[in-house]
């Protein structure tokens, strides 16, 4: 275990079977996090608590799909019957839908979007807020993972785009309404990093002149970095909104 004084807090990563989640979910485990590990995938949850045990750490996998309110009450339930408590929250499950124009979008793909990246994110911010009110001691931390669509759109993204932007609402919101009760929220956005899911950017994705362009990617562990930053503030300090990125890649600017 990690000496830097996160021992014995407790933290839930969303969509941790893979990607950003599994980076940011390790780097919470090496530094001291208890860390339940959701998503919809439940072999590889299964792996990395597998993997983090067998290093001497602490790691609970619960198979969860956000969007399903059912399905996130059952989650928290298994955190208070392990833990009792929670001190972090990283939002971090998403999907995206078919790069197609808004006309040809089925009305399936937008709600499964929706469902995922906005309400799913509301349901797991509302139970934490529910936990974080009433334990002792008071108060915890959620980070939203916004992406930097929360901020400008990709060609093709209307329903990606939309909830990432919704995200920055909700971000703003709970941090307001949760400073009577010691509950801090920041919102990371982060840009293209080298991941399965990013792995179409190194090979060449629209541009909005029209154009195919390799995009440069950074090493996830990067996002973790930040992450970890921000996670280990004291709650009386906030990082409202923090941007991760490749730095040539094209966001400011014209491109």
């Amino acid at each position: 275990m990690s000496n830097d004084g996160q021992h014995g807090k407790v933290a839930l990563v969303t969509g941790a079977g893979s990607g950003i989640g599994r980076a940011c979910a390790k780097k919470l485990l090496e530094h001291g996090y208890s860390v339940v590990l959701a998503g919809r995938r439940a072999p590889l949850l299964e792996a990395l608590a597998d993997e983090a045990r067998q290093q001497g750490r602490d790691a609970l996998a619960v198979p969860c799909d956000v969007g399903d309110a059912a399905s996130v009450e059952a989650l928290f339930d298994a955190i208070r019957t392990r833990y009792g408590r929670l001190d972090l929250l990283f939002n971090n499950a998403g999907r995206g839908a078919p790069a197609v124009d808004i006309d040809e979008l089925s009305v399936e793909d937008w709600r499964a979007v929706v469902d995922t990246n906005l309400t799913g994110m509301f349901l797991c911010t509302r139970a934490a807020f529910g936990m974080m009110k009433k334990q002792s001691p008071r108060g915890g931390r959620i980070i939203n993972n916004g992406s930097i669509s929360a901020h400008a759109p990709r060609p093709f993204s209307i329903a990606y785009t939309a909830t990432k932007h919704a995200v920055t609402g909700l971000t703003k919101t709970v941090s307001l309404d949760g400073r009577r009760y010691d509950i801090a929220c920041g919102q990371l956005d982060i840009g293209n990093a080298e991941t399965d899911l990013a792995e179409r950017m190194a090979r060449g994705v629209p541009q909005a002149n029209g154009q195919i362009a390799v995009e440069p990617l950074m090493n996830v562990g990067h996002v973790a970095d930040a992450l970890l930053h921000m996670a280990s503030l004291p709650l009386e300090a906030n990082v409202q909104f923090m941007t991760v990125m490749a730095t040539k890649m094209p966001f400011v600017g014209r491109g």
